[in-house]
């Protein structure tokens, strides 16, 4: 058989340059097949003898994992080019993956009469150019930034100084494929069911978020440990990395060993370089004056103690910021007219489990601003990072709170993307919630001071 393989390669010409930049995959590589699905990709075989058309070239494509099956999903289009020669058997052939097809590496193959033969291995990701995958993007300047786009900034610091760094995406480095695709092939759901899990990435809200519960390493072989104590053994610091591909390359060539650390903006800059190979639109978002709501009630409690009582620690929290990233896709599962298409909310900084797993999203961006939070995936605690109300307790001698300042307008400040095309900070604060009445009895226009026994909560990076 190997024989016969040697003999197929010969006569097989994949075009990888053309096919390649018509899919722009080109960054990528040069010499391998990587191609976008609904997206049609020509190839020449030449059979070395007459071609007969009643059909005795039959082709198979399989993801490379799942065994061939009569249920292989979604059937790819094969088609005759005019300028093939049945006489001396010099097939162009042009072949289109459908748009819903699954991603990743397929095994196509060739019979001719009894002879069986690989034909190529192609790799197919999500396609943002093609309308009718659930990833389209209509603006090319938009696609340019969020697909093709290396370079990014992160921003980091405070709502009232916001700082920023350079992040080096390399979404288009060597071996990014492979490393992407095996992120994919270790996540537990593909360990539990493999066939289920191949099957379902033809579904962009699915990929999503199995890559944002493998970009942390809390329960999966994931990409990055976090550590938040200030203290680094064995790795080293968040701020030292200033881009994804040194750690996720690490993180391969070392046999999926968890690199360390992380933080927030750490975790959103890789992720968004992995959703971007893939050929997803993704951007990082920064949100100042992030709430970490533990209790899911939507307020962050803060508690001060009465003179001879013992303070009460909150497990709600406050971060100066915190980092996670947007991808643009469809979302069916929720309504039919479109309503929650767009911009989703995916987090990988490990917070709180979903489903049983670290992971958050997609939760749509339109769903956050009108407050909808029964809509998966995370919705409420998106929610609250955004919007929930700061109340300060005074705890009395007997138990009984009394509250004695609420603060709406805290939680949530200048969220922030880089823009399209330009290294200008964009504010997309009003996405995400609708702008308060000034003043107001909210306690915003004259702030009454807690007691100075106060314990704040806790307030630091995420």
């Amino acid at each position: 058989n190997n024989h016969r393989n040697r003999e197929i390669e010969k006569n097989v010409d994949l075009h990888p340059q053309t096919n390649n930049a018509n899919h722009h995959t080109r960054e990528i590589s040069l010499t391998r097949l990587i191609v976008r699905r609904g997206q049609p990709f020509k190839l020449t075989l030449n059979l070395r003898q007459p071609f007969n058309k009643q059909g005795t070239l039959s082709f198979f494509g399989v993801p490379d994992v799942v065994k061939r099956s009569p249920s292989a999903k979604a059937v790819w289009k094969v088609e005759l080019d005019k300028g093939s020669s049945t006489v001396t058997g010099n097939l162009i052939l042009t072949i289109t993956p459908p748009a819903d097809t699954p991603i990743g590496e397929y095994t196509m193959t060739v019979k001719h009469r009894d002879q069986e033969m690989v034909l190529a291995k192609p790799v197919v990701l999500f396609n943002p150019w093609c309308p009718d995958d659930w990833v389209y993007l209509k603006d090319e300047n938009e696609i340019n930034e969020y697909v093709m786009n290396e370079q990014g900034i992160i921003y980091r610091g405070s709502s009232t100084y916001i700082g920023s760094c350079n992040w080096d995406f390399g979404q288009f480095e060597d071996n990014m494929v492979d490393i992407c695709l095996r992120m994919l092939d270790l996540n537990p759901k593909y360990m539990k069911d493999p066939g289920d899990d191949v099957s379902a990435r033809c579904n962009p809200i699915y990929v999503s978020r199995v890559v944002s519960a493998m970009i942390n390493s809390v329960d999966d072989s994931g990409v990055l440990e976090g550590n938040w104590s200030g203290s680094y053994p064995n790795g080293v610091s968040p701020s030292h990395w200033t881009g994804s591909y040194a750690i996720l390359k690490r993180w391969f060539d070392t046999g999926s060993y968890p690199v360390k650390y992380g933080q927030c903006w750490v975790y959103a800059g890789v992720m968004c370089s992995v959703m971007r190979l893939l050929g997803f639109p993704c951007r990082v978002v920064t949100n100042f004056e992030s709430a970490h709501d533990n209790d899911r009630n939507l307020t962050i409690d803060v508690y001060h103690a009465d003179y001879g009582v013992r303070e009460t620690p909150s497990p709600d929290s406050i971060w100066n910021f915190h980092v996670w990233v947007e991808a643009w896709m469809r979302r069916p599962d929720l309504a039919k007219d479109g309503k929650y298409d767009g911009w989703q909310v995916l987090d990988p900084t490990p917070q709180e489990k979903s489903q049983g797993v670290y992971c958050c999203g997609p939760a749509p961006v339109v769903a956050i601003l009108n407050g909808e939070t029964d809509l998966k995936y995370d919705t409420p605690f998106v929610f609250a990072e955004v919007n929930a109300d700061c109340i300060d307790w005074l705890v009395k001698a007997d138990g009984s709170k009394v509250n004695i300042f609420s603060d709406t307008a805290r939680v949530g400040q200048n969220i922030s993307t880089k823009s399209v095309g330009s290294n200008k900070r964009m504010n997309i604060t009003d996405s995400y919630k609708y702008r308060e009445e000034e003043g107001g009895g909210d306690g915003r226009s004259n702030p009454s001071h807690p007691p100075s026994t106060s314990v704040t909560a806790n307030v630091h990076a995420f």
